[in-house]
C-alpha cells in the first residue's frame, strides 16, 4: 500500500436512537440511543485507518464539549490532525438519526454549519500535503467552491462522496464550473444519482455522469448492490446478503473499501468488490464503524 491518505470534510457528533417498537408519528416510542463520534469523512477515515493506512484527516472542530471529545476521539483511533482546526466559539457538526426495528433509518437531521469554515484558502494552505497524498477523499458536507478548488487544483486521485440527495449536487456544479472538468471517482446511491442527473436508471446516470468528467462512478443500490462504470466498462455485483442490524454507515464503508482497493492497486471494477464487503461487514454492526472491517482485507 502506497503512501498516505487525506481525507476531508464533516466530523459530527451522532446521535442514534435504535427503536425496539414500532414506530408511530407524533408519539414517543420505545428505544435505545446511543452518543458517538461520526460524520461520513470522518468515518471513512476511521474505517481507512482500521484497513491499516495512514490517514491525514482536514476538518473543523467545534470550541465546546462535543468538539473536544470528537478531536480525543479522532486522536484516539490514530488519525492525524495536524491539518484539522478547532473553531472557538463555534458549535460541532451534530448529527441525529432515528433507526426502525429492522436497522432503516426512518429520519435523520445533519447540523453541519460549522464546515463553512473549511474554505478554498483554508485548503490551499495545505495543499502540499494534498497533493502528496496516494489519495485523496472528500465529501460533500463541504462548499460547491471547495469543492471545486479541489477538483481544479489536487493532483493526487480525488475521490468524492455524495453524502445525500441534498448535498450532491454540489460536486456536480462544482465539476460544471472547474477549469479541469475532471474527477476521478464519485461514490453516491441511487437516489442521489437520480437526483443529479435526472436518469432513472443506474446505467443512464453513470453514462451521464461519465460524460460530465467523472472518470470511475460507483452507484450503490443498497440490497441490489453496485453499478460501476467507466464510460467503457459497465459492471453490476451483487450485495453481500445480511442480516441488517444498522444501514448507517454501510455507504462510508464502501467508499473506504473501494479507496483500500485503490491504494493495493486492485483494477476497476473490481475495487467495488472490496466496497461491499466493507459495507457488509459494517451492516451487522449496531456501531457506525465496525472494527471487523479490519479482517477483510
Amino acid at each position: 500500500m502506497d503512501g498516505f491518505v487525506t481525507v476531508i470534510g464533516g466530523v459530527n457528533m451522532d446521535i442514534s436512537a435504535a427503536l425496539t417498537a414500532p414506530f408511530v408519528p407524533a408519539d414517543s416510542v420505545p428505544g435505545q440511543v446511543t452518543l458517538g463520534c461520526g460524520g461520513v469523512a470522518r468515518n471513512i477515515a476511521h474505517n481507512l485507518r482500521l484497513l491499516g493506512h495512514e490517514v491525514r484527516f482536514v476538518s473543523v472542530f467545534g470550541g465546546e464539549t462535543f468538539g473536544e471529545m470528537c478531536w480525543r476521539e479522532c486522536q484516539a483511533i490514530g488519525l492525524d490532525l495536524s491539518l484539522s482546526e478547532r473553531c472557538e466559539g463555534m458549535r460541532n457538526g451534530l448529527y441525529l438519526c432515528v433507526n426502525d426495528q429492522t436497522g432503516d433509518m426512518i429520519a435523520a437531521v445533519a447540523d453541519t454549519d460549522i464546515i463553512s469554515s473549511l474554505t478554498p484558502d483554508f485548503l490551499e494552505a495545505r495543499l502540499d500535503v494534498l497533493n502528496n497524498s496516494a489519495l485523496v477523499i472528500a465529501d460533500t458536507n463541504i462548499s460547491i467552491q471547495a469543492l471545486q478548488y479541489l477538483i481544479d487544483h489536487c493532483t493526487a486521485p480525488l475521490m468524492v462522496d455524495t453524502v445525500s440527495t441534498a448535498k450532491a449536487p454540489r460536486v456536480i456544479k462544482a465539476l460544471q464550473q472547474s477549469q479541469t472538468k475532471r474527477l476521478h471517482t464519485l461514490k453516491l446511491n441511487m437516489q442521489e444519482a437520480q437526483a443529479v442527473t435526472h436518469c432513472i436508471t443506474a446505467k443512464e446516470a453513470a453514462n451521464s455522469l461519465t460524460a460530465m468528467g467523472v472518470e470511475q462512478v460507483f452507484i450503490t443500490l443498497g440490497a441490489d448492490g453496485v453499478y460501476c462504470s467507466d464510460g467503457t466498462r459497465h459492471e453490476h455485483y451483487s450485495a453481500i446478503p445480511s442480516r441488517i442490524i444498522n444501514t448507517t454507515g454501510a455507504g462510508d464503508a464502501f467508499i473506504a473499501g473501494v479507496a483500500h482497493a485503490q491504494l493495493c492497486h486492485t483494477p476497476f471494477p473490481d475495487c467495488a468488490l472490496m466496497g461491499l464487503k466493507a459495507a457488509h461487514v459494517t451492516l451487522l454492526s449496531p456501531q457506525t464503524v465496525n472494527p471487523d472491517i479490519a479482517l477483510i482485507s
